[in-house]
């Protein structure tokens, strides 16, 4: 099962990767990261299709997809 795993502390925030799920399973969390940013987490890594769409979106290659 492929599980998205987040560098939280690189993230801003931007947004990219929330829009880009298929899953809709991507959010802007509540918690700020080390630069004042509300990093993107996943809500429901069980629904992951693994697809990468949202890594590949990434500007700051902030998500990696383990398979």
């Amino acid at each position: 099962m492929p599980r998205p795993e987040f560098l939280v502390e690189r993230c801003k925030g931007c947004e990219l990767c929330t829009r880009a799920c298929p899953q809709k399973i991507i959010k802007i969390g509540t918690k700020f990261n080390i630069k004042g940013y509300r990093a993107a987490i996943c809500v429901d890594e069980s629904k992951c299709s693994g697809c990468t769409l949202c890594a590949r979106t990434c500007p700051d290659l902030v998500i990696r997809i383990h398979k």
